[in-house]
């Protein structure tokens, strides 16, 4: 009899062990890939991967200044690629972002904790009613992969060095998703939603002291006084 209960209570405690690690298994599967990485103390690489002939190396060069600025990440460059057949989407003659996130996914160096994609192609996805909704970049949340277009940057800009900027801003955007950041509510942050409109990037300048928080209760250390590569705007906050 003594010997039964010994049984039952010993099965109480494994059933107990293993609802205790299927509860902390559950609770750390949605954290920020950061905290991995951290954990593990290596180095955080992050790789840009330019992709079709569009894209300027002076545009490519204000992504990487801005990367290194705003994120402890060592930024390297790959060579260019052409861009996927796949992706393309003749009715538009566009880019499927979606697709070009597959496709970087599958190549992503063995020593990369993210990878961003660089083109001078206009790009798309899906949004709401939207089949084909063009975008200046697409990231998801936690993803190892991320993907920009300098195309639309250059809508209404001033010249290229204000295209680039632009640029350089939707870059520390996507990947700061790639980082496991939503959109921000906080008017001017680099994670504020733009809404369709590329002029939304011209009232931006920093990433907001709650995105800031953020990030580094999940472990990363972002520099506290970036040498920002782009002027603060003008245009006064409501």
């Amino acid at each position: 009899m003594f010997g039964r209960e010994l049984m039952q209570i010993q099965n109480k405690i494994l059933i107990l062990n293993r609802r205790q690690f299927l509860k902390t298994l559950a609770a750390t599967a949605f954290l920020p890939p950061i905290l991995w990485a951290r954990a593990g103390e290596r180095k955080l690489v992050l790789y840009l991967q330019p992709m079709g002939p569009k894209l300027s190396d002076e545009a490519a060069a204000m992504v990487k200044k801005a990367l290194e600025e705003f994120y402890p990440v060592e930024v390297r460059e790959l060579k260019r690629l052409l861009l996927p057949e796949e992706a393309y989407y003749p009715p538009r003659k566009r880019y499927r972002a979606d697709k070009l996130l597959d496709f970087l996914e599958k190549r992503i160096p063995g020593d990369a904790f993210r990878v961003l994609g660089l083109t001078g192609e206009d790009i798309s996805c899906t949004k709401g009613e939207f089949f084909d909704w063009g975008i200046v970049g697409y990231a998801r949340i936690n993803g190892p992969a991320s993907v920009i277009s300098s195309f639309r940057c250059k809508r209404g800009a001033r010249n290229d060095k204000h295209a680039n900027i632009r640029f350089g801003k939707v870059a520390v955007h996507e990947v700061g998703h790639a980082l496991g950041l939503e959109h921000c509510p906080t008017w001017g942050c680099l994670m504020e939603d733009a809404q369709g409109r590329v002029s939304t990037f011209d009232r931006e300048y920093d990433i907001c002291q709650r995105c800031r928080m953020l990030l580094k209760s999940w472990g990363l250390p972002i520099p506290t006084h970036p040498e920002i590569p782009w002027p603060r705007p003008e245009i006064k906050l409501p």
